[in-house]
């Protein structure tokens, strides 16, 4: 299991683009229900700065929203829709309750 938090800022006239992508894979998410992944996206209350975060539980490792069409979008320009681009941490698990 890996667990991940991705954090960036957007420009600000982005901001509702970014939004846009991510909705279309939450809906393909929901559409297609792959299994091994737990997801869920933030924005701050600046409306620019974004917070991501997954759980990565399949036998092999490999992330299942990487296969995703809408996924991909969203990754393809990010780097030009942002103002900090994007960092990756994985995660490791002191203590968790009812999150994952």
């Amino acid at each position: 299991m890996k667990r991940v938090l991705v954090q960036y800022r957007v420009k600000k006239e982005k901001a509702e683009e970014n939004k846009a992508y991510i909705k279309k894979v939450f809906m393909q998410l929901q559409e297609d229900s792959p299994e091994g992944i737990r997801y869920a996206s933030f924005v701050q209350p600046d409306g620019v700065s974004f917070v991501h975060i997954a759980s990565v539980e399949t036998p092999d490792g490999k992330n299942p929203l990487s296969e995703l069409p809408a996924f991909k979008a969203f990754q393809k320009e990010i780097k030009d829709r942002c103002e900090v681009p994007p960092t990756a941490v994985e995660l490791i698990e002191v203590g968790t309750y009812r999150l994952f």
